[in-house]
Parts: C-alpha cells; structure tokens; sequence
C-alpha cells in the first residue's frame, strides 16, 4: 500500500474529511474506501482556566492521507474539489507516495491507530528523557524539547523537506518497578 500525502487549509482538517466522505458516498464509493482517507491525531491535555481537559489535536497541521495502490482519477478530483484543498504532495501533476523517513513516521505512528495516545516515559539520573512505551517509543532522537509540567514533548517532523513541530502528551512513571515493566 502507497500513503499520499493531500495538503488542506490547516484547522479545518476534520470540516475536509466529512466533506471528502460525502462526496465520495455520492459517487458510489464503499464505507471502507471512505475509510482510506486518513486524519491521524493526538491527544493532549490542554488547562483553559483553571480546568485541564483532553482534546484532539492534528498529528500534520493541515494534511491528511489517503492509502491506496494509487489516486483514481475520480477520487483526485473528488479531494481536488473539496473545499479547502491546496495540493497533493509532491504537487498536483506529480502526486507521489510517501516515500523514506516520512513514509516511516507516518507508519510508526498510525501503528497505534489513528488517535495517538500518551507515551509513558521516565526521566533518568541526568535528567534526560527514556520513552517506555507508546507513540514517542523510538523517536528519542527527534525531541527537541520537554515540558513536564504540561507532560509535552516537542518533537520536529518532516514531510516533503517541510518541517513541523508537533507536541505530544506523555506520563511520567515514577517507580522502578513500572520502568522496567514489572
């Protein structure tokens, strides 16, 4: 399977999806092709006065993806028409599959579904952070930044040499027992 990669008016990603899916049921496309266009999110906890809450957040601000050997020609213009639409990626005439690191990231992440969750994560002698499980697992490498009292990491990532950062929630486990997953 090819993962494309479609460019859409950021915060108005979930608007794009429905719409995308509408028309895609009107011109006789099945529940599970509907199903290969792709939003993957995230969970944060976010305070808004005083008061701490989990909310969805875009994993890519402004893309979604659509899995599939190829892009039919009536989809390409289904999503082409569907209000907030920029471009496919790598642009409209040369619409390529994710390909290299971006393929796998994507992957990686889309390997705990299509909401990520919450990394458990310890901080070590040097104060340094070791993910234990979850979406951060093997992405060590790419976090920029760490904020523990919001249980945020900020993490760099790329799609079509563009770079974005994105932050992801993790839980701090305290004990050695739960480190080393007894």
């Amino acid at each position: 399977m090819n993962y494309y990669a479609v460019q859409i008016r950021t915060g108005k990603e979930n608007h794009f999806i429905k719409l995308a899916r509408q028309s895609m049921k009107r011109e006789g496309y099945s529940d599970e092709s509907c199903s290969n266009l792709l939003w993957p999110r995230r969970i944060l906890k976010e305070r808004k006065m005083g008061k701490v809450r989990e909310s969805l957040k875009p994993l890519y601000p402004g893309y979604i993806f659509y899995i599939g050997e190829d892009i039919p020609s009536e989809l390409h213009w289904i999503i082409r028409q569907t209000p907030g639409f920029f471009r496919f990626l790598k642009d409209n005439r040369n619409i390529q599959p994710l390909t290299g690191s971006d393929r796998e990231v994507l992957m990686h992440f889309l390997h705990f579904g299509e909401i990520t969750g919450k990394s458990r994560v310890y901080f070590d002698e040097n104060n340094r952070i070791a993910v234990v499980s979850g979406p951060m697992s093997g992405l060590e490498g790419i976090i920029e930044k760490v904020d523990r009292r919001k249980g945020r990491a900020k993490i760099r990532l790329s799609l079509n040499n563009n770079s974005m950062l994105v932050d992801l929630a993790f839980d701090v486990i305290k004990s050695t027992e739960e480190k080393d997953g007894k």
